[in-house]
Parts: C-alpha cells; structure tokens; sequence
C-alpha cells in the first residue's frame, strides 16, 4: 500500500485518532504536530530538561506504530505512583532520546525508527515557544495550559493566538512535506492550541497556500469551554480564515449525528455543546461535508477515525481524478 500523501496538521487527541484511520488507507502520512503543551507530563519534562513537549507527538507515534502495535500502546502507559507519577512511557522515552540527539526533531526521527510508524512525524517547530491568547479587551494569557483554563465570557473571547517568540523556524521536512501533498487535513482539534499554532510557525501558512493539495478542514466535535464557548462551525472557520488566509480550506468536514441525552447533558455542565452547522455560512465559501462522525468511547465524544478517514481519502481520490481529466 502506498496511497494518496497526506499531510496532517494539528495536535493533541484529534489528531492521533484521525491517523489511525488514515493508516488504513496510505502510508504516505505526515503528521505535523503542535509543540506548545505545558501542562501534566510534557509540562514537567519541558520544565526539567529544557525540552520541547513530548505528549502529542508520542500520542501520534503511537498511532502509526505499525511493527508492534502492542508496542505502540505501551507508549501511552501511564505510571501512577513513586516518582515518574503522572508520565507515560513515552514521554520518558522520547527525554531520553532528546538528551541524546542536538535537536528534539532528531529524538523524533530515532523514535520513529526505533517503532517503525508508518509515514512521518514532525514537530512543527524546535524552537522553544509559548502561547499567549490575546482576547477582545486587549488581556493577554500566555501558556497552553492556562488558556486551556480560562473561563471566557462571549464578549470577551480569544481574538488571536501569538507565538512567544514569534519567529519560530519550521522543522525541516515539513515545508516540502506540505507542498508535495495530495491532500492536507487541518485538525481535528483544539483551535487555538492545536491548529492554529502550527500556521503561525514561519513558512507553514505560506507553504499551504502555494500547494496544489486539496486542502480539508475537519471541524471539531464539541465546542471547548473558554476556548469555542458557543462557535458555530463557520465561526471555526473564521478563527483560522483570519490567522491565516481566506480560502485555506476546500471543504469543510462537520458531524451533523447526535449524541445521547446523558451525555449532552454532561457535556453541557462543561459549556461544552455539539458545535452548530450554520451551513448558509459555509457553503457560499466552501465545499461542505456532512455525516454520522461520532464514536462514544470511555464515556467520552470522539471522531469515528475510519469514518472520517474514509470520507477524507474518497474526497482526496475524486478532487485527484477531476484534476487529470482536466
């Protein structure tokens, strides 16, 4: 199998589970993975070791492990007690492999190796940044963690994301990485920790709009209290249209399934919500997608991997097929 090259562009658990349901269908995947955490594990380890965050690019290690899918797993095994509480294997691993490598795109590439994953996995950047959200009244909150807290009102939302420092230099590989794909996927995930930090590394932004891709974003499932309290999708749409460029995306992909009353009603007491598709906003823009998306798992709302991996790659096959019979 090889398949359609994909690049993926996101972090945290959004992206991992996409591409477990991308490895089904190419082996040409790249993934492009945020480098901002502060919190739990990856903040301890980036605190201690001067290292950047390990737990979204070892969470997608684990999803493209391919020798030894049980290995892959045990990457995520976390200890609960003694000294290492709170850290996953992983994470210890990929310490270790920083310590022993000049940048941490290099401990990276040995882990990747040492689990033979199928494709590619990039830290965006290996530049030591921080998030600083910059809301509507001018306040500012710098790292992912407390952004991640912060109890926003609706008039007084995030208006943008900023890197600190904000000439952070792109990993080599992804640059070309992006512009020799057939389709790139922007989330799903966070939108202002997990997406659009990527596009504010120098080059990012630039590279995907100079690409031939098709260019897909997947909505998020949820809205995210503080973070998208009450977005609609195309207003997901605007945060990224405006944090980078209009029109950086061909089509639009969103759940429109329900999910139990339990759970929207445990959701809720969150100011967590499905997010809303205003369609006659998105579709004047862009192509939109809709389907049954939803997986219920531990009592969590995640995305069908398979399902929305199939959507993205029959996508991706017919905007391909269209572009050789013209």
């Amino acid at each position: 199998m090889a398949g359609l090259k994909v690049v993926a562009v996101g972090g945290g658990t959004g992206l991992s589970t996409m591409l477990k349901g991308l490895r089904l269908y190419t082996d040409n995947i790249t993934a492009v993975v945020t480098v901002a955490d502060d919190g739990g594990s990856s903040g301890m380890l980036r605190h201690d070791f001067g290292m950047l965050p390990p737990g979204d690019v070892r969470n997608c290690l684990s999803a493209l492990t391919d020798t030894n899918p049980e290995l892959g797993e045990l990457l995520n095994f976390r200890f609960a007690d003694g000294m290492l509480r709170g850290h996953s294997l992983g994470n210890i691993i990929l310490a270790a492999l920083n310590e022993t490598s000049d940048t941490f795109d290099g401990a990276v590439k040995k882990m990747s190796a040492l689990l033979g994953i199928i494709g590619r996995v990039y830290p965006v950047t290996n530049d030591n940044v921080v998030l600083r959200a910059v809301l509507q009244n001018g306040n500012t909150i710098d790292g992912e963690s407390n952004i991640n807290n912060y109890k926003g009102v609706m008039w007084n939302r995030i208006k943008r994301i900023e890197l600190v420092p904000d000439n952070a230099k792109a990993v080599g590989g992804v640059i070309s990485a992006i512009e020799e794909a057939d389709i790139i996927v922007l989330g799903p995930g966070s939108l202002y920790t997990s997406i659009i930090p990527n596009l504010l590394v120098e080059g990012v932004t630039e590279a995907i709009q100079r690409s031939l891709a098709l260019k897909i974003y997947v909505c998020n499932l949820m809205t995210q209290k503080g973070e998208t309290e009450g977005y609609t999708a195309s207003e997901h749409l605007d945060a990224i249209e405006a944090q980078s460029y209009k029109g950086i995306a061909d089509v639009m992909i969103v759940n429109n399934a329900t999910i139990p009353d339990d759970m929207r009603k445990a959701y809720a007491l969150e100011n967590a919500q499905l997010v809303h598709i205003d369609s006659d906003k998105i579709i004047p823009r862009i192509k939109l997608m809709q389907g049954n998306l939803v997986l219920i798992r531990d009592g969590k709302v995640r995305h069908n991997f398979n399902r929305l991996a199939r959507t993205i790659v029959n996508i991706g096959e017919d905007y391909i097929q269209t572009q050789y019979a013209e």
